[in-house]
């Protein structure tokens, strides 16, 4: 199984109070193992309060991330799922699985994205993301799937 999602980027039901937090949290996994450095979670942060809530990409599905940045180290992602949902002010919310995408170029930014997408598009897949009680589910959900079949 090829990951998409390392085990120690992934955190069950997290506890947030809004949107900025649930990109927080979700970015920390990524700065905890050094993909990230904190100014990336507020560039993040700050692209939802300028373009708004683009980031909202499907029911209950946040894709957090900003443009490549030098506190980008290298490429990653982080998926938290959260206890109460948040709204983002989408007409998806309220949102329930946070991913943070961290690419340092804008080649593997759009390359990450597409794989990404293809992933989540797969179908039933963000309904079984949000349906995950911990870690270990959230896990095999996510890094299972088309790479599976080859």
């Amino acid at each position: 199984m090829e990951e998409l999602v390392a085990r120690n980027n992934i955190s069950a039901r997290v506890d947030v109070e809004d949107w900025q937090e649930a990109i927080r949290k979700a970015g920390m996994l990524l700065v905890e193992s050094g993909f990230i450095e904190e100014g990336y979670i507020d560039n993040m942060i700050d692209s939802v309060k300028e373009l708004g809530p683009y980031m909202v990409i499907a029911k209950g599905f946040a894709l957090a991330h900003a443009a490549p940045c030098e506190a980008v180290k290298k490429n990653g992602l982080s998926l938290i799922s959260l206890k109460k949902g948040v709204n983002f002010g989408s007409h998806n919310d309220p949102v329930e699985v946070v991913m943070c995408l961290a690419c340092v170029d804008k080649q593997s930014h759009i390359e990450k994205l597409q794989k990404v997408a293809m992933h989540l598009m797969e179908k039933g897949k963000i309904e079984a993301l949000i349906g995950c009680e911990n870690e270990e589910e959230l896990y095999e959900m996510i890094n299972k799937g088309k790479e599976d079949e080859r």
